[in-house]
């Protein structure tokens, strides 16, 4: 496991929006810094195999990523980045992760049909849900109240767990395979994204679809609520991202903006997205190696990032510093200040 910090390569499209907001400390060079990196650009090696996922703790001093080589690595985000945990126990690759809102709890989904919740303290496994009969594709936690998650599988369900009791609470059944999956604010809906290319609404009391949101021309790969919970982002094979207006009262067409740029290839990884917690900037990695960061007012890329020599599946902004993360099927995770 090394940690090397990279040359600054980065090759942005138009100014650095927000530096000013940012005090810089002057680096060595004479580069002005925006952030507590120890270098601008941190290269993490470590995982045997390609990384699907990787996640910021809510603090921002932890990076968790997850990998076909079916660990989840945990990492420092300041000084070396050094690799200080691992977390075994899945039999298959980690296809996506998830911190609890609270940063003690890990969730995280694998084609090993489970999905597993894990202490950060001690490492340790404290659950392990085991209904599905297919590939668990995607997962959320709730945001506040006591600790519920999501899942959706290739069995075409997804299911509602609670960590206190055993077995799935609840279980909605589509036709399609799921392959992404997120919680409303107030958590009294899910959403659902598949192999149908459509996001499906359901009312967790009804036990129902309630809207059916239309668009995406191709399987939905990433989805995200937005910071402020009003917005929902999702990603698709049709090389497009869009947010959605999830308010009660949104038009009927509730698409309201596309992000174009990024690719999706025949590797058909499940390509992640997500905001900045401002919810000023959205991102996602994309199949032909490349970092992607959009203005979410304008719909601008304002940064392509190379480095990566693999698919990009997952990108996160840090939770409080100017600081973007990727994980890529190079066996790479990059740190890197914007």
């Amino acid at each position: 496991m090394q940690v090397v910090p990279k040359e600054e390569n980065v090759s942005m499209v138009g100014s650095r929006p927000g530096m000013d907001l940012f005090s810089a400390s002057h680096a060595p060079n004479g580069k002005h810094r925006t952030s507590g990196l120890e270098s601008p650009i941190m290269l993490l090696t470590g995982h045997q195999s390609a990384i699907y996922t990787m996640k910021f703790n809510p603090s921002g001093t932890i990076v968790a990523s997850g990998s076909h080589d079916r660990e989840i690595f945990l990492w420092n985000v300041y000084g070396d980045c050094k690799n200080f945990m691992v977390l075994k126990g899945h039999k298959n690759a980690v296809l996506d992760l998830q911190w609890t809102t609270d940063g003690s709890n890990i969730i995280s989904a694998s084609p090993d049909k489970t999905l597993r919740a894990w202490d950060v303290e001690t490492g340790m496994q404290i659950k392990k849900m085991s209904e599905h009969s297919s590939v668990v594709n995607s997962c959320c936690p709730n945001r506040r109240g006591p600790l519920n998650i999501v899942s959706g599988s290739d069995d075409g369900t997804a299911k509602l767990w609670d960590i206190r009791t055993r077995g799935a609470t609840q279980t909605f059944p589509d036709k399609f395979q799921i392959t992404a999956v997120c919680f409303s604010d107030a958590a009294d809906k899910i959403f659902t994204g598949g192999i149908d290319n459509d996001v499906k609404v359901w009312d967790i009391r009804r036990n129902e679809v309630t809207m059916t949101l239309q668009g995406h021309q191709d399987m939905i790969t990433g989805m995200q609520l937005s910071p402020d919970g009003s917005y929902l982002l999702t990603n698709g094979m049709d090389n497009r991202l869009c947010i959605w207006d999830m308010r009660p009262y949104a038009p009927q067409n509730r698409c309201v903006k596309i992000f174009e740029g990024h690719q999706h290839n025949f590797e058909k990884n499940l390509l992640k997205c997500s905001w900045s917690p401002d919810g000023s900037k959205v991102t996602a990695g994309s199949a032909d190696r490349m970092v992607y960061i959009w203005d979410t007012t304008s719909r601008r890329i304002l940064y392509k990032l190379p480095g990566h020599t693999g698919s990009v599946n997952e990108t996160a902004f840090h939770p409080s510093e100017p600081i973007i993360g990727s994980c890529s099927s190079d066996n790479q995770i990059y740190l890197g200040e914007i």
